[in-house]
C-alpha cells in the first residue's frame, strides 16, 4: 500500500459523514447554565488532545507525520441544538494534520491542526512526551504526556483543554498496541456573555489502540473515553 493511496483516507472519512453537529454554533449566549456546562464537557472531549500513538520515544532522528480523523459521540444534544441554528447529529467528525518530533533525552513533541468541514471553527493542540521505559524486546516502554488544544471561532465561547496521561506501550512484529489513562481538565469562557460564567471541567481520560506498520506507512486505530464521551481515531502516515 502506497503511502500517497492512504495518507489522504482520514480526510474523505470526515466529508462522507454528516458533520453539521457543530454548524453555526453562534447562539451560546441563549443557554442557561446547565447547558453551558453540558455543551462545554462534550466540546472538551471533542477538542481534546489524542495523539493516536504509541508512547515509546521516537528518538532525535524521529519523525511522525500523519493526517487523522476523531469521532466524538455527543452525549447532551439538546444543548447543541440551543446553541446553534440546526439539529445536532449524535457524533461529530474532526479531521487533523498530525506531526510529532522526537528530541533527546527521551522527550518527544507533537502538534495538530484541525478545521472542521463547512464549520466556522478550527482546533489546535500541542504535546511534551517523556519516555519513563524505552522498552525493549521482553519490555515495555512507558511514556508521560502533557497536552493543551485550543478551539477557535466559536462566537461567546472561548475553550481550552489541558490533559496529562501515562501510557504504555508494546511493539512486535508489524503490530503496537497501547492504553493509558490520564486527566482532561477544561476550562469554558462564555466571553462575558450577561447569565452566564465560566466552566471548569475535570474528566478521567481511559484509552487503548493500535499502530500497524504498512511498508512505507502506518495505520493507527484508538478508542477513547473522556468523562461520558466516546471517541474513535484513525490515523494514518508515516514515521522514520
Amino acid at each position: 500500500m502506497r503511502l500517497r493511496h492512504v495518507l489522504p483516507l482520514p480526510v474523505l472519512i470526515a466529508f462522507s459523514f454528516p458533520v453539521n453537529a457543530a454548524r453555526d454554533l453562534n447562539q451560546v449566549d441563549q443557554l442557561n447554565q446547565a447547558e453551558f456546562r453540558d455543551l462545554s464537557e462534550d466540546l472538551g472531549a471533542t477538542v481534546s488532545y489524542k495523539a493516536v500513538l504509541p508512547v515509546a520515544a521516537l528518538g532525535v532522528a524521529g519523525f511522525d507525520l500523519g493526517a487523522e480523523v476523531s469521532a466524538t459521540r455527543i452525549e447532551h444534544p439538546s444543548a447543541w441544538d440551543h446553541a446553534s441554528s440546526g439539529t445536532a447529529p449524535r457524533t461529530v467528525y474532526v479531521p487533523k494534520v498530525h506531526v510529532h518530533k522526537g528530541l533527546p533525552a527521551g522527550i518527544d513533541v507533537g502538534a495538530f491542526y484541525a478545521a472542521v468541514p463547512d464549520q466556522d471553527f478550527d482546533i489546535w493542540g500541542a504535546e511534551i512526551r517523556y519516555a519513563l521505559i524505552d522498552g525493549g524486546v521482553a519490555v515495555p516502554a512507558v511514556g508521560l504526556r502533557a497536552t493543551y488544544s485550543q478551539l477557535k471561532g466559536v462566537d461567546h465561547l472561548a475553550l481550552n483543554t489541558k490533559g496529562l496521561e501515562l501510557g504504555v506501550s508494546k511493539g512486535f512484529t508489524v503490530v503496537t498496541p497501547y492504553a493509558g489513562i490520564g486527566r482532561i481538565w477544561t476550562d469554558a469562557d462564555p466571553n462575558g456573555t450577561a447569565g452566564l460564567h465560566g466552566e471548569s471541567i475535570a474528566n478521567t481520560k481511559l484509552y487503548a489502540g493500535a499502530s500497524f506498520n504498512l511498508l512505507l506507512g502506518t495505520l493507527a486505530l484508538e478508542a477513547d473515553r473522556t468523562g461520558d464521551n466516546l471517541s474513535y481515531s484513525v490515523k494514518v502516515g508515516f514515521h522514520f
